[in-house]
Protein backbone atom coordinates (compact mmCIF):
# COMPACT_ATOMS: atom_id res chain seq x y z
CA UNK A 1 0.00 0.00 0.00
CA UNK A 2 1.47 3.62 -1.26
CA UNK A 3 -0.01 6.54 1.17
CA UNK A 4 -0.96 9.85 -0.88
CA UNK A 5 -2.16 13.38 0.49
CA UNK A 6 -3.64 15.91 -1.28
CA UNK A 7 -2.76 19.95 -0.45
CA UNK A 8 -5.43 22.58 -1.38
CA UNK A 9 -3.76 25.09 -2.92
CA UNK A 10 -5.91 27.72 -0.89
CA UNK A 11 -2.64 28.98 0.77
CA UNK A 12 -0.12 31.48 0.09
CA UNK A 13 3.12 29.81 -1.02
CA UNK A 14 4.80 31.33 2.26
CA UNK A 15 2.65 28.70 4.48
CA UNK A 16 1.81 25.83 1.42
CA UNK A 17 5.49 25.23 1.10
CA UNK A 18 5.78 24.11 5.02
CA UNK A 19 2.92 21.74 3.83
CA UNK A 20 4.63 20.17 0.95
CA UNK A 21 7.99 19.69 2.94
CA UNK A 22 6.23 17.95 5.72
CA UNK A 23 4.60 15.62 3.54
CA UNK A 24 7.71 14.53 1.77
CA UNK A 25 8.87 13.97 6.00
CA UNK A 26 6.11 12.37 7.11
CA UNK A 27 6.96 10.13 4.59
CA UNK A 28 3.92 10.01 1.96
CA UNK A 29 4.44 8.77 -1.17
CA UNK A 30 2.63 11.02 -3.54
CA UNK A 31 1.61 14.47 -3.17
CA UNK A 32 -1.52 16.06 -4.92
CA UNK A 33 -3.04 19.46 -5.49
CA UNK A 34 -6.42 19.91 -7.55
CA UNK A 35 -6.59 21.53 -10.75
CA UNK A 36 -9.37 23.83 -10.87
CA UNK A 37 -9.73 27.41 -11.25
CA UNK A 38 -11.63 27.60 -8.63
CA UNK A 39 -13.41 24.95 -6.33
CA UNK A 40 -17.01 24.31 -5.14
CA UNK A 41 -17.48 27.24 -2.15
CA UNK A 42 -14.15 27.81 -1.80
CA UNK A 43 -14.03 29.98 -5.09
CA UNK A 44 -14.64 33.18 -3.07
CA UNK A 45 -11.79 32.58 -1.28
CA UNK A 46 -7.51 32.24 -2.17
CA UNK A 47 -7.00 30.08 -4.78
CA UNK A 48 -3.40 29.10 -6.46
CA UNK A 49 -2.90 27.50 -9.80
CA UNK A 50 -1.45 23.75 -10.00
CA UNK A 51 1.33 23.65 -12.31
CA UNK A 52 3.07 26.35 -10.62
CA UNK A 53 2.14 25.28 -7.20
CA UNK A 54 3.38 21.70 -8.20
CA UNK A 55 6.24 22.91 -9.69
CA UNK A 56 7.12 25.36 -6.31
CA UNK A 57 6.65 21.72 -4.65
CA UNK A 58 9.46 20.25 -7.01
CA UNK A 59 11.69 23.07 -5.59
CA UNK A 60 11.32 21.99 -1.89
CA UNK A 61 11.01 18.32 -1.67
CA UNK A 62 13.41 15.38 -3.31
CA UNK A 63 11.52 11.92 -3.56
CA UNK A 64 7.78 12.41 -2.81
CA UNK A 65 6.27 12.27 -6.74
CA UNK A 66 3.82 15.17 -7.23
CA UNK A 67 0.39 15.04 -8.71
CA UNK A 68 -2.64 16.97 -10.97
CA UNK A 69 -5.39 15.57 -8.93
CA UNK A 70 -7.05 16.11 -11.53
CA UNK A 71 -6.22 18.06 -15.05
CA UNK A 72 -9.58 18.24 -17.06
CA UNK A 73 -10.46 19.55 -20.60
CA UNK A 74 -12.91 22.10 -18.77
CA UNK A 75 -9.70 24.46 -19.27
CA UNK A 76 -6.84 22.81 -20.21
CA UNK A 77 -5.74 22.02 -23.92
CA UNK A 78 -3.19 19.02 -25.09
CA UNK A 79 -1.42 20.94 -26.79
CA UNK A 80 -0.06 23.50 -24.07
CA UNK A 81 -0.76 21.37 -21.31
CA UNK A 82 2.13 18.66 -22.81
CA UNK A 83 4.38 21.25 -22.56
CA UNK A 84 3.52 22.41 -18.75
CA UNK A 85 3.73 18.43 -17.98
CA UNK A 86 6.86 18.21 -19.40
CA UNK A 87 8.28 21.24 -17.80
CA UNK A 88 7.04 19.84 -14.43
CA UNK A 89 8.50 16.01 -15.02
CA UNK A 90 12.05 18.12 -15.24
CA UNK A 91 11.86 20.04 -12.85
CA UNK A 92 10.97 17.29 -10.40
CA UNK A 93 13.48 15.14 -11.67
CA UNK A 94 10.45 12.65 -13.46
CA UNK A 95 8.68 12.80 -10.17
CA UNK A 96 5.12 13.68 -12.01
CA UNK A 97 2.22 11.93 -12.00
CA UNK A 98 -0.45 13.05 -14.21
CA UNK A 99 -4.10 12.69 -12.62
CA UNK A 100 -7.01 12.80 -15.60
CA UNK A 101 -10.18 13.32 -15.61
CA UNK A 102 -13.06 13.90 -17.76
CA UNK A 103 -14.38 17.39 -15.48
CA UNK A 104 -17.79 17.83 -14.38
CA UNK A 105 -20.14 20.99 -14.49
CA UNK A 106 -19.70 23.92 -12.28
CA UNK A 107 -17.26 26.56 -11.84
CA UNK A 108 -14.31 24.91 -14.04
CA UNK A 109 -16.95 24.92 -16.99
CA UNK A 110 -18.69 28.02 -16.94
CA UNK A 111 -16.01 30.37 -16.27
CA UNK A 112 -14.66 30.41 -19.32
CA UNK A 113 -18.23 30.76 -20.75
CA UNK A 114 -18.85 28.12 -22.79
CA UNK A 115 -22.18 26.03 -23.37
CA UNK A 116 -22.43 23.10 -21.07
CA UNK A 117 -21.54 19.96 -22.22
CA UNK A 118 -23.96 16.57 -21.25
CA UNK A 119 -22.23 13.95 -19.38
CA UNK A 120 -21.89 12.13 -23.26
CA UNK A 121 -19.80 14.72 -24.88
CA UNK A 122 -18.01 15.30 -21.92
CA UNK A 123 -16.22 11.74 -22.01
CA UNK A 124 -16.19 12.09 -25.88
CA UNK A 125 -14.12 15.69 -25.20
CA UNK A 126 -11.72 13.68 -22.48
CA UNK A 127 -11.31 10.75 -25.22
CA UNK A 128 -9.56 12.89 -27.54
CA UNK A 129 -7.59 14.80 -24.90
CA UNK A 130 -6.24 11.73 -23.87
CA UNK A 131 -5.28 10.30 -26.93
CA UNK A 132 -3.85 13.47 -28.29
CA UNK A 133 -1.99 14.17 -24.55
CA UNK A 134 -0.83 10.53 -24.81
CA UNK A 135 0.30 11.48 -28.69
CA UNK A 136 2.16 14.55 -28.22
CA UNK A 137 4.43 13.09 -24.70
CA UNK A 138 5.43 10.33 -26.65
CA UNK A 139 6.08 11.93 -30.24
CA UNK A 140 8.66 14.81 -31.07
CA UNK A 141 6.03 16.51 -33.58
CA UNK A 142 2.16 15.67 -33.75
CA UNK A 143 -0.43 16.98 -36.40
CA UNK A 144 -4.33 15.73 -35.01
CA UNK A 145 -7.44 16.74 -35.74
CA UNK A 146 -10.59 16.09 -33.80
CA UNK A 147 -14.25 17.17 -32.96
CA UNK A 148 -12.96 19.17 -29.61
CA UNK A 149 -9.00 19.29 -29.96
CA UNK A 150 -6.88 19.94 -33.45
CA UNK A 151 -2.57 20.04 -33.25
CA UNK A 152 -0.95 20.92 -36.02
CA UNK A 153 3.44 20.44 -35.81
CA UNK A 154 2.64 20.46 -31.89
CA UNK A 155 6.44 19.85 -30.75
CA UNK A 156 7.47 17.81 -27.88
CA UNK A 157 11.17 18.37 -27.00
CA UNK A 158 13.22 17.18 -25.55
CA UNK A 159 10.47 14.78 -24.16
CA UNK A 160 9.73 14.02 -20.97
CA UNK A 161 12.41 12.70 -18.37
CA UNK A 162 9.52 9.65 -17.59
CA UNK A 163 9.85 7.64 -21.05
CA UNK A 164 7.72 7.13 -22.63
CA UNK A 165 5.47 9.72 -20.76
CA UNK A 166 4.74 10.22 -17.45
CA UNK A 167 1.71 8.32 -15.88
CA UNK A 168 -1.50 8.73 -16.37
CA UNK A 169 -3.77 7.94 -13.07
CA UNK A 170 -7.30 8.35 -15.29
CA UNK A 171 -10.03 9.36 -12.57
CA UNK A 172 -13.46 7.13 -13.47
CA UNK A 173 -16.78 6.13 -12.56
CA UNK A 174 -18.94 5.60 -15.24
CA UNK A 175 -18.62 2.66 -17.83
CA UNK A 176 -17.55 4.65 -20.13
CA UNK A 177 -14.52 6.39 -18.32
CA UNK A 178 -13.60 3.27 -17.23
CA UNK A 179 -13.44 1.58 -20.50
CA UNK A 180 -11.16 4.97 -20.84
CA UNK A 181 -8.91 4.88 -17.38
CA UNK A 182 -8.78 0.38 -18.86
CA UNK A 183 -7.58 1.23 -21.88
CA UNK A 184 -4.76 4.38 -21.19
CA UNK A 185 -4.14 4.27 -17.25
CA UNK A 186 -0.87 3.50 -15.58
CA UNK A 187 -3.62 4.28 -12.81
CA UNK A 188 -6.69 4.03 -12.00
CA UNK A 189 -8.38 6.48 -9.44
CA UNK A 190 -11.58 6.47 -8.00
CA UNK A 191 -14.14 8.99 -5.86
CA UNK A 192 -16.78 6.37 -5.55
CA UNK A 193 -20.56 8.36 -5.81
CA UNK A 194 -21.90 9.85 -2.82
CA UNK A 195 -23.67 8.29 -0.50
CA UNK A 196 -25.70 8.67 2.12
CA UNK A 197 -23.39 6.17 4.44
CA UNK A 198 -20.15 4.78 4.91
CA UNK A 199 -20.93 1.27 4.53
CA UNK A 200 -23.41 2.18 1.41
CA UNK A 201 -19.87 3.88 -0.16
CA UNK A 202 -17.51 1.14 0.37
CA UNK A 203 -20.53 -1.29 -1.23
CA UNK A 204 -20.47 1.26 -4.42
CA UNK A 205 -16.50 0.91 -4.08
CA UNK A 206 -16.15 -2.68 -4.43
CA UNK A 207 -18.72 -2.51 -7.24
CA UNK A 208 -16.60 -0.33 -9.51
CA UNK A 209 -13.57 -2.16 -8.65
CA UNK A 210 -15.77 -4.85 -10.26
CA UNK A 211 -16.46 -2.98 -12.99
CA UNK A 212 -13.02 -1.79 -13.55
CA UNK A 213 -11.29 -5.21 -13.51
CA UNK A 214 -13.90 -6.32 -16.12
CA UNK A 215 -12.58 -2.89 -18.18
CA UNK A 216 -9.14 -4.29 -17.98
CA UNK A 217 -10.24 -7.52 -19.28
CA UNK A 218 -11.94 -6.34 -21.81
CA UNK A 219 -8.58 -4.50 -23.10
CA UNK A 220 -6.65 -7.58 -22.48
CA UNK A 221 -4.25 -6.11 -19.51
CA UNK A 222 -3.45 -7.75 -16.39
CA UNK A 223 -4.56 -6.47 -13.19
CA UNK A 224 -0.96 -6.39 -11.52
CA UNK A 225 0.13 -3.85 -14.60
CA UNK A 226 -2.43 -1.30 -13.34
CA UNK A 227 -2.45 0.97 -10.09
CA UNK A 228 -5.68 1.17 -8.57
CA UNK A 229 -5.89 4.69 -6.33
CA UNK A 230 -8.80 5.31 -3.91
CA UNK A 231 -9.66 8.79 -2.53
CA UNK A 232 -10.20 7.77 0.76
CA UNK A 233 -12.72 11.43 2.01
CA UNK A 234 -15.25 10.64 -1.07
CA UNK A 235 -16.82 8.64 1.72
CA UNK A 236 -19.40 10.59 4.25
CA UNK A 237 -16.51 9.90 6.89
CA UNK A 238 -13.56 11.91 6.28
CA UNK A 239 -10.19 9.27 7.03
CA UNK A 240 -8.27 12.12 9.15
CA UNK A 241 -10.90 12.53 11.94
CA UNK A 242 -9.22 10.31 13.48
CA UNK A 243 -6.07 8.07 13.62
CA UNK A 244 -8.72 4.72 13.74
CA UNK A 245 -10.64 6.33 10.77
CA UNK A 246 -7.79 6.33 8.83
CA UNK A 247 -6.49 3.01 9.48
CA UNK A 248 -10.23 1.57 9.12
CA UNK A 249 -10.14 2.97 5.94
CA UNK A 250 -6.85 2.06 4.51
CA UNK A 251 -7.30 -1.67 5.29
CA UNK A 252 -10.80 -1.44 3.76
CA UNK A 253 -8.97 -0.33 0.62
CA UNK A 254 -6.21 -2.52 0.74
CA UNK A 255 -8.67 -5.10 1.27
CA UNK A 256 -10.13 -4.47 -1.78
CA UNK A 257 -7.23 -4.44 -4.01
CA UNK A 258 -6.53 -0.72 -4.50
CA UNK A 259 -2.64 -0.10 -4.44
CA UNK A 260 -2.73 3.58 -3.40
CA UNK A 261 -5.03 5.71 -0.79
CA UNK A 262 -5.17 9.27 -1.16
CA UNK A 263 -6.14 11.49 1.69
CA UNK A 264 -6.51 15.57 2.72
CA UNK A 265 -4.21 17.90 4.73
CA UNK A 266 -7.11 18.71 7.42
CA UNK A 267 -8.09 22.18 7.08
CA UNK A 268 -9.44 24.46 9.59
CA UNK A 269 -13.08 24.99 8.38
CA UNK A 270 -15.21 23.52 5.82
CA UNK A 271 -14.08 20.87 3.61
CA UNK A 272 -11.91 18.59 4.81
CA UNK A 273 -12.39 20.41 8.56
CA UNK A 274 -9.84 18.90 10.91
CA UNK A 275 -7.36 18.43 13.43
CA UNK A 276 -3.43 18.36 11.95
CA UNK A 277 -2.62 16.24 15.00
CA UNK A 278 -4.34 13.67 13.56
CA UNK A 279 -2.05 13.67 10.61
CA UNK A 280 0.60 13.70 12.56
CA UNK A 281 -0.68 10.84 14.05
CA UNK A 282 -1.32 8.90 11.08
CA UNK A 283 2.51 9.93 9.51
CA UNK A 284 3.78 8.58 12.52
CA UNK A 285 1.78 5.25 12.05
CA UNK A 286 2.39 5.07 8.08
CA UNK A 287 6.01 2.69 8.34
CA UNK A 288 3.53 -0.10 10.29
CA UNK A 289 0.82 0.53 8.55
CA UNK A 290 3.12 -0.30 5.08
CA UNK A 291 4.00 -3.52 6.38
CA UNK A 292 0.89 -4.60 8.28
CA UNK A 293 -2.02 -3.50 5.34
Amino acid sequence: MRFGIVILPDQRWAESAKRWRLAEEYGFDHAWTYDHLGWRDLIDGPWFDAVPTLTAAASVTERIRLGTYVATPNFRHPVHFAREATALDDISGGRLVLGLGAGGIGFDSAVLGGAELSPRARVDRFTEFLELLDTILRAPSTTWSGSYFSAVDARSIPGPVQQPRPPFVVAANGPRALRLAARHGDGWVTTGPQSETAEEWWRAVAESRDRFEAALADAGRAPETVDRYLNLDSSPVFSMSSLDAFQEAAGRAAALGFTDVITHWPRQSSWYAGDERVLEAVAAELPRLRTTI
